[in-house]
């Protein structure tokens, strides 16, 4: 009997962990979303507002596992509230107050959670101090998961790039660069990943295999984002203005050692196997 897997917020990653779970044809899934038009053949839509607990729509009888993947409407603390702590903290009291038990339930958080500014290494034992208020909030959300009643795995995902995500590469399309020093380390991860760690770990769990409550999403190189700029503006032929500042975020360096010790391997392992594809595809243009 197949599965039944809850994605609650099912957008990009959602959708796309959607595909590779019914590819398997042990799963049928329920995709919750507000506009449920833009959900994949094959995925039981459930339109709903994650930030209403009167809105969360029809849910089956019974869920086997939830994946609470949503993304906040925009900047600022008041958006990331809504989507992180008040969706997250409505969908667990409706699994509860339903009586729904599920075998786990699986929140994509931020490796914006740490704090680390000088191209440290870090893993899931590092301490989070984080300044901004998404950090802030990012820890949270992990908490109110981890305090379910709930088995409950986080997963840190990194910069998500894909189609329609195209933000560096459109960075480099207006020829702007960034100086090499200070070093800026980028983390990054295909969205093809983001749903395939998701969808992994859905099966390690479901094989009764250890599962623990954190995880790194990111791929194998973290790399300093002067770097990915110029890689990406030779790919394309084109020079770039180095006297702009490096897009903002802390530089870092993220170890993904442990969840490919529990045996994911990545299908874009850097930002060079992901942006190849990525520039290969119409979806650039």
């Amino acid at each position: 009997m197949n599965k039944n897997v809850l994605i609650a917020g099912c957008g990009d990653v959602g959708c796309q962990l959607a595909l590779q779970l019914l590819d398997t044809g042990h799963y049928s899934v329920w995709g919750l979303r507000r506009n449920i038009d833009r959900l994949p053949q094959g995925v039981h839509p459930v339109r709903g507002d994650l930030s209403d607990p009167e809105q969360l729509g029809q849910w089956p009888d019974k869920i086997d596992y939830v994946v609470y993947a949503a993304a906040a409407d925009g900047p600022g603390e008041d958006h990331y509230r809504n989507a992180y702590l008040k969706g997250l903290a409505n969908v667990l009291s409706r699994l509860q107050a339903e009586g729904q038990r599920p075998e786990r339930v699986l929140f994509t958080s931020s490796t914006g959670s740490y704090h680390q500014n000088e191209g440290q290494w870090v893993d899931e034992t590092s301490p989070t101090n984080p300044d901004r208020y998404s950090g802030k909030i990012m820890l949270e959300a992990e908490a109110i998961l981890i305090n379910s009643p709930f088995p409950a795995t986080a997963v840190r995902f990194g910069g998500i790039y894909g189609p329609g995500r195209n933000h560096m590469i459109n960075r480099v399309k207006t020829g702007e660069g960034c100086s090499a020093e200070p070093v800026v380390y980028g983390n990054r991860i295909h969205r093809d990943d983001c749903a395939g760690i998701l969808a992994h770990l859905i099966h390690r769990d479901e094989q009764k295999l250890p599962v623990d409550s954190l995880y790194l999403g990111v791929d194998h190189e973290p790399a300093p984002m002067y770097e990915v700029l110029h890689w990406l503006a030779e790919q394309l032929n084109i020079t770039l203005d180095d006297s702009h500042p490096a897009p903002q975020r802390s530089s870092k360096r993220c170890s993904n050692q442990k969840i490919i010790d529990a045996g994911y391997r990545f299908r874009f392992p850097d930002y060079k196997a992901g942006y190849s594809e990525l520039l290969s595809s119409t979806t650039v243009e």
